[in-house]
């Protein structure tokens, strides 16, 4: 690539995109390590939630947002979404070869580093739990830790209305969560990017356990400067990016939820 057009392409937004509000907790984390970069982000609330279709509807829902950010000039695209990765990165790649493009998966490996050999629990959606790809991330850990995926169906649809705490998410979490914890659990691996905004409430329910909980938001970011850094598309430090949020819904109380999530404290 010719010098002149890096130095153009360096100045594009990064595309982010999700099932709807989830990868909004990833972006957060790419703002906070690249301020100075421009980001585009499209949540595809309309057809949310992705981890309960067929996988080849997930691949054409996910193919179609990705061609909605391409249309405004991106230099790079991540899917913070974990249902979208397992079913459509791999043709993304093949389709778009120039295209920096980051997925995200559920943070099995920190976990299993940091293990003292308690029980690690994984809650993500149906479908990402039947994909092969989670399937094969977990044979690379079933020897070195007992690792049990928890099926969340729904659990998502608590972020994409907002409701972040309260009786019905408690209610939630005793039916689908709660068999599965023991005295032996010891990590917590939110395998879906809307699940870190209910960290927090999570927290509050588990009560005195001793269990920590962890997402792949921070990696991902990293692996998207890493690649930004390696096709020397990174933007100058000497300014203040500027973030666009879009969605497919036509409900205008999601974009102002987004902004919300954005500053919602998670930790």
């Amino acid at each position: 690539m010719a010098m002149e057009d890096i130095s153009t392409k360096r100045n594009l937004p990064i595309g982010f995109m999700d099932s709807g509000l989830g990868g909004l907790s990833v972006l957060r984390e790419a703002v906070r390590i690249m301020p100075y970069e421009d980001f585009i982000y499209y949540g595809d609330s309309l057809n949310a939630p992705y981890g309960t279709k067929d996988q080849e509807v997930i691949r054409k829902l996910t193919f179609h947002v990705a061609e909605q950010l391409l249309e405004q000039g991106i230099k790079a695209l991540t899917v913070a979404c974990n249902t979208a990765t397992s079913a459509a990165i791999r043709q993304l790649r093949v389709t778009y070869p120039d295209l920096p493009i980051i997925g995200i998966e559920p943070a099995i490996k920190p976990a299993v580093i940091r293990s003292h050999g308690g029980r690690i629990l994984v809650l993500a959606t149906p479908m990402t739990i039947q994909q092969e790809k989670f399937h094969r991330l977990l044979d690379l850990y079933k020897d070195q830790a007992e690792i049990i995926p928890v099926k969340c169906e729904g659990l998502m649809e608590f972020v994409e209305q907002g409701n972040l705490d309260g009786k019905a998410l408690d209610l939630y979490f005793e039916e689908h969560l709660a068999p599965y914890l023991s005295e032996n659990t010891e990590t917590i691996v939110l395998g879906c990017t809307h699940y870190p905004f209910l960290k927090h409430h999570l927290r509050t329910f588990l009560g005195n356990k001793k269990i920590e909980i962890i997402d792949g938001s921070l990696g991902t970011s990293l692996e998207l400067k890493r690649q930004l850094e390696q096709h020397k598309l990174l933007r100058p430090d000497d300014r203040k990016g500027q973030i666009i949020i879009q969605n497919s819904s036509p409900r205008q109380e999601l974009i102002h939820l987004s902004w919300r999530l954005l500053s919602f404290p998670i930790d």
